[in-house]
Order: C-alpha cells, then structure tokens, then sequence
C-alpha cells in the first residue's frame, strides 16, 4: 500500500505560514508544487496553492488532517523557480505566503472558475466576481460631469471618488473599486446626483501594441558601450553553460551595476543583451519605475525585437495583462517589461534581469506586500542563476555598497551616446536674485531670460517643480488657520481646475474653497504657494506666444502621460511644467533649457535619504537638456547653494556625491552600514495606536539581542504624518549592523503583532524606503 502524502498549501488568510492537506489517492499523481487547489479551510472552501509535497506527517493526529477537495490546474500556474523565489521573498519580509502568491497571478486568472465564484468561494483572497472574458469584455467607466453638489451632501467614499474623478478624469470602475471597497455604491448614488456618469464600452486595447513600429538596427556601439557589453556577453555565457557546474558561480560573478552619465545609451546596451540571452533560447525581464516609461521603453524593444515582448503593468487591460501573462508562462514569449509587479512575471528558463533606474523608490511596495523590486529582481536572477544588471546615472548608496562588497561589478558609461555635453549648470541664489517679469519670486530673473532665449531659438524648456496643484496652502488672513484634511495631517491643497476645491493628496478627500474661514468666520482666505498649476498660467501668462502644458498626476498619471510626451517630441509644446513625471528617462531632442523652481523642498523632508533623493532629482531632470546636438543649460533655483546636493549636482559630479554621503551615513550607522526595520502601527483611535506600538516596543526591548546591544530599539514615535486616512500612526524602529540578530528581534514581534486586535493594524517594513 502506497504511502500517504501530504501537501503544504498557502492559503489566502494574513498568517505567515502554510497548511498541511492530505493528499487523496486520485491526485497523487497528477499533484505538483505552483498547482492550485481547493481546499476546506474552516466551514468555507478556498483555492489555494500547493508549495510542496512530502510523505512527511504532520506534527498532530493524521486523521484530523484534511483532503485536498480538487485540483484546479492540470499544469502548475506558478512554475518551480518563481514558486520558490516568492517562498523566499515571503520569509524575508515576514509576509504571509498566500498574499505573496497573489502578486504572481493576474486578476482573470484569479477568477477564473466560474463554478467556485457562484458559490462565493475565494481564490487567492480575491472578492468573487462574474466570470471576465479575454477579448471583447464590456468595461464600465465613470467620469465627471458639469454638476455642482450642494456643500456637505457628500460624505466619506463618495465624496473622495468625486475629488479623485474631478482630478484625474475618466477612470474604469474596476479600477476604483480596488482603491475604495464601496466604490460601486457611491458611483451610483454619484450618477443619481447628476455628478457622475456611468457609461459602458468595450475595453480598448493597449495603444501601444495598436501599430507595428518600423523595425531598427543597432547603431554602433561607443567603446564604454561595447567593454560593457562585452562582460555582460561572457557572463550570459558561463550562466547560460549547464556544463559548467553553476552551483558554484560566485555571487557577483553575474550581477552588474550599470552606472551611465544621462543619455549614455544604457538601454542599448541592456537591448544587446537581451538579443544575447534570446539566442541563447532564455527569457529576459526588464523593471521600470514609471509606468509612464513603459510605452516609451516598449516602443524601442519592439523596433528591435517585434512582438515577442510582454508588457505587464497596473494600467493595462486586464485581457491584455492576462493574454501576455499565459504567453510568458507558456514560453511564447520571451521578453517582459513593467513596472515593480513585473517582477512576478513567469518569465520560462530566466537568464538575464534588468532593472532601470534602480535608484528610484517607487521600486519600494509601501503598502500590503513591503517587498523592494531592486533588491527581490537581484534575488531572484541570484536563484535562476541568470544575469542581473542594475542601471542609473545616479546610483544608490545601497547599490555602491554592494559594488564595495564584491556582490555588484561596476561598469561606467562616461560619456553621453549621441557625443552630446553635458549641460552647463547656473545655480540661482533665491536669496539674492529677485522676480522677473512675471512677478512671482519662484520665477527668477535669469530663469526668465533662458526661457525666453529658448523660445526664440525655437527650442523646447521643461520646468520642475515637485508639489502638484495650483497653491499648496490656505490660509486664514485672520487667525492664521490653514485648511487642513479632516482625515490626515496635512494641509489641504487648492486646486482651481477641479472646480475651485481643496484635496487632499493622500486620501483624496476634497471640499469646494469657502468663502470665509470655517475656524473664526471672519478672515479672507489666502492663496499660499506655488504649485504646478499656478506655475503653468504664471509662465502662460508671461509667455502668451508660447504653448504652455503641464504633466503631473492631475493631468496625466501612468500611461496617459505618453500623450503629453508625444506632443512634447512632435514639437507642439514649447513648455511643460511637470513634477518628477518630467524627470525619469524621457529623451527630447529640442529640450535644451530646464529649471528647478525649488531645489529646497525636497532636501527639507524628515528623512535620512532626503538629501539623496533631492541630488538624484536634479540630476535626473538636469539629464533632460541637451541630450542630442543642441547644448543644454540648466538652471536651480535655491536658497540653499552651499548644500552637498547641489554643489555636487551642479558639477553633475555623482561620484563626489556618493562619496560624501557614504560617509555621513557611515557616521551616524545608517544603511548601507546598518540593517533597519520599521513597524508601523496605526489605529482610529490615537491612544489605541500608541498602546500597541508601546507593547511592541517593549517588547522588542526584551529581547536578548536588544539587551546585549546588538539591536537598537528606538521609539514608539507618531510618525512624521501622524494621522493618514483617519488612522493615527505610529512606529518602532529598530536598527543592526548585521541582518541576522534583527531578523531574530523582528521574527519575536509576530505573535505579538498578531495578538493587538482587529482594531489595530501594525505591519513590518523591512528595509523600509519612505521613513514618513
């Protein structure tokens, strides 16, 4: 008689383990790891996905073990290397498997049993929904109307879904729904108003696989190009070689840091070795940080490649997401590109990973699943035993210690592709220099004349500033009030195209401007600030030949800023004011001016990387200038000229950065010398938040690590934002130089975490990037 077998299953429950399922006779055969199954879970059956399979019993009375009720897959839909990867990433951020495995799946194949839905089963923790069709399927979408609602009628869900729609515009209902629980209900009582209407169309298909590009040839390559080549070449080589005993490949023997100048041609180089682990029959996975980079980017890889490339990201339809999803996991498709979730692609027999502008920190998943692409893409390429490159022209601190460490091999692109200088940079000391013509002290004289300059020459001009809306405070003239969100701490910011209302930029709570002062009922109301709306009709107005547009979120979030960009090349657009949408890989030939409205304001933030993310923002949006056969100049405008980050930027000098703040950070113990963890605690109520992250606090103390002085304990502390969508929030930070004795500390927190009740939320960040 055959041997029972049983089965570990995640399950879609937020517990960091598995459950053990025996395994019946009629699937013992067919079973396999990355397989989903239904199973019994308490007095409801889920779909869940098989990790592994052991003859091994359970540590309890096998009789109490239950069977698995059915096999849903007849191959595994998570195959072997992406399964194990995602167990790890699991373990690592101290996240439960079943929401881990859920980011590997796309949303048609989570809903795909039309049977297990009717039933209000769930797959993967996924509501039940009507059973979606691939090609064709009807898509409700809401925009907004004309309508005014009378103040105060709106109320909680309904009232930010009309904020968001009145900002961003048209929107699928899907998509609002996984942002706000009740959405449909809202939207209805909305559409009754008169201020929303709901109509019903087929989903379009992606624009970017609308036309066939014409396809290229590779230029010839720089010398820095081709030496990096060259070792990336060797490298796909001994990996790609099964004879070779791969096993035992060192670690950084595979793994490039790609540090190139702006417009060094790093995407070539990535695209020639992509061409060579295609020939060599493995699959490529290419991460961008910006969904709005991502037409941009797929347009060059199909000129090269054709068809044979994915793309996979959030504003995709969700047929379009799944068609590509099942060509990669069939090994149709070789080559995927997207944002921070194409990580999970199923990319078949992996041997390269890319990941462009490493740097960013939207690579960093800041709610449900914390997990960082950068570091989990070099994870991941480490256990497929494939090639990772990570690109910026301004490094991490992070990535240069792993280059320190031997983990990372440096290769440097010095010079621009195109033969291009860099730009010429004038730093502007708001201090001493006053207004131009326009009047506004944020448009600076000389700023004034470049654009002017520019615009004569028949030249293009971007200007950043990195605070969306039209006035970023209220104020009472009386009392000094200023208008904040009832919901977070901050301050509500004006908007004058969104029908004159208040937002709030983190819960998306809006209000029309009252004519008096809600606190006192007698002050005038004053407009403080500048942001890019308010910039955009100043410059119009200073400008009035020039044709003046703006890409933030308000206008254009994801894909929809490819339009604006389109113009931007077709010469139909002379200035485009933007925040850091306009600073991330865009290549404008005619750009030849760029100005920073204000440099201080992102070196200002409460966070230790603040100064390092303000330099690589200049550097980044200096980058833009200049990049063909026209000369660039760049123009930062601050109060602060003496600091690090734009001394060191107006040389465009990043090794000399790197170099200071390494050894800042390595003074006071911040990574990369040190391993940190936040756990963030938030609650309705304040004194409920603060208990808790008192209890773990001391908690933690207790611990023998923290005791003898291996891990640092700091807090709990309300967090710089210390309330955030009607929760009051709270955090214990701790700190190691070595990962495992916090991974020990952090590993204690779990049942106390799980034991603060339903009331309280607390979450560990491991690694954490946004300190705020």
């Amino acid at each position: 008689m055959a041997a029972e077998r049983y089965a570990d299953i995640a399950i879609p429950v937020p517990l960091g383990r598995s459950f053990t399922y025996r395994v019946p006779p009629a699937l013992d055969g067919p079973l396999a790891a990355g397989a989903r199954v239904l199973c019994e879970f308490g007095r409801r059956k889920v779909l869940g996905i098989v990790l592994s399979i052991s003859e091994e019993p359970p540590p309890i009375d096998a009789a109490k073990v239950k069977a698995i009720v059915a096999l849903i897959d007849a191959e595994p839909a998570l195959p072997a290397e992406l399964l194990t990867f995602l167990q790890q990433l699991a373990s690592y951020y101290f996240a439960p498997i079943g929401e881990v495995l859920r980011l590997a799946l796309p949303a048609l194949e989570r809903e795909r049993v039309r049977d297990l839905e009717m039933q209000g089963k769930l797959l993967l923790g996924e509501a039940p929904g009507r059973t979606k069709q691939v090609g064709g399927r009807q898509v409700t979408y809401a925009a907004p109307t004309d309508g005014i609602e009378a103040p105060g009628s709106l109320r909680g869900q309904a009232a930010a879904i009309m904020g968001l729609l009145r900002a961003t515009g048209e929107q699928p209902v899907v998509q609002l729904e996984k942002r706000y629980g009740n959405a449909r209900a809202a939207l209805r009582k909305l559409a009754g108003l008169g201020l929303v209407e709901l109509t019903k169309r087929t989903a379009e298909r992606a624009p970017m696989f609308a036309d066939q590009p014409e396809r290229d040839e590779p230029p010839t390559l720089n010398d820095a190009q081709q030496s990096a080549v060259a070792q990336i070449d060797t490298a796909l080589v001994v990996r790609g070689d099964g004879s070779t005993g791969r096993d035992d490949i060192p670690v950084g023997s595979g793994a490039f840091l790609l540090f190139g100048i702006t417009g060094s041609g790093k995407t070539e180089v990535y695209m020639h070795a992509i061409a060579r682990c295609l020939a060599q029959s493995r699959g490529a996975l290419v991460l961008v940080p910006e969904i709005a980079l991502t037409p941009q980017l797929v347009a060059r890889f199909r000129a090269r490649f054709g068809n044979a490339v994915a793309v996979l990201h959030s504003a995709l339809a969700e047929g379009d997401r799944h068609r590509m999803w099942t060509q990669l996991r069939a090994g149709e498709l070789k080559v995927a590109i997207g944002a921070r979730s194409a990580l999970f692609a199923p990319v078949q027999d992996l041997g390269l990973v890319v990941v462009d502008e490493e740097h960013d920190s939207s690579f960093k998943q800041e709610e449900g699943v914390r997990y960082h692409a950068r570091d989990m893409a070099l994870l991941r390429a480490h256990r497929a035993k494939a090639v990772a490159i990570v690109g910026s022209a301004t490094p991490s601190a992070e990535a240069m210690a792993l280059v320190r460490r031997g983990k990372l091999i440096q290769m440097e692109l010095p010079e621009r592709a195109t033969q291009a200088t860099l730009p010429a940079v004038e730093i502007v000391d708001l201090k001493r220099i006053g207004a131009g013509p326009s009047g506004d002290r944020l448009v600076s004289l000389p700023l004034h004349r470049a654009i002017d300059q520019a615009l004569a020459a028949g030249e293009q001009t971007i200007i950043f500033l990195n605070r969306r809306g039209f006035s970023p405070a209220v104020v009472c003239e009386a009392c000094g009030v200023v208008m904040s969100c009832k919901l977070c701490s901050v301050a509500l910011t004006y908007h004058r195209r969104a029908g004159g209302r208040l937002r709030c930029h983190y819960c998306d709570f809006s209000s029309p401007l009252p004519s008096r002062c809600p606190e006192c009922g007698k002050g005038e109301l004053s407009l403080e600030g500048l942001g890019t709306e308010k910039l955009e009709v100043t410059l119009a107005t200073a400008f009035p030949n020039a044709r003046v547009a703006r890409l933030d979120r308000d206008v254009a979030s994801g894909v929809r800023s490819a339009k604006i960009l389109d113009r931007m090349r077709a010469g139909e657009i002379d200035i485009l004011v933007g925040t850091q949408m306009v600073t991330k890989g865009h290549d404008l030939p005619k750009v030849t001016v760029v100005g920073v409205v204000n440099a201080d304001a992102a070196l200002s933030m409460p966070d230790f990387r603040a100064s390092e993310r303000g330099f690589q923002l200049l550097v980044q949006v200096a980058g833009r200038a200049g990049r063909h056969e026209l000369p660039g100049k760049v123009l930062i405008q601050t109060r602060d000229p003496g600091h690090p980050a734009i001394r060191f930027a107006a040389h465009h000098d990043v090794p000399g950065f790197l170099a200071h703040e390494i050894a800042d950070r390595e003074e006071v113990g911040y990574p990369p010398f040190s391993r940190i963890a936040l756990v963030r605690v938030d609650a309705v109520e304040e004194a409920m938040a603060r208990k808790a992250a008192g209890r773990l606090a001391a908690y933690a103390r207790s611990c023998p690590e923290v005791e003898s002085r291996q891990v640092q304990v700091l807090g709990p502390a309300a967090a710089p934002i210390a309330r955030l969508r009607g929760r009051y929030r709270f955090r214990v930070f701790l700190r190691c130089s070595d990962r495992p004795p916090l991974r020990r500390v952090l590993a204690a927190l779990l049942p106390v975490k799980a034991k603060l009740g339903r009331k309280v939320r607390a979450a560990i960040d491991v690694d954490p990037v946004s300190m705020l």
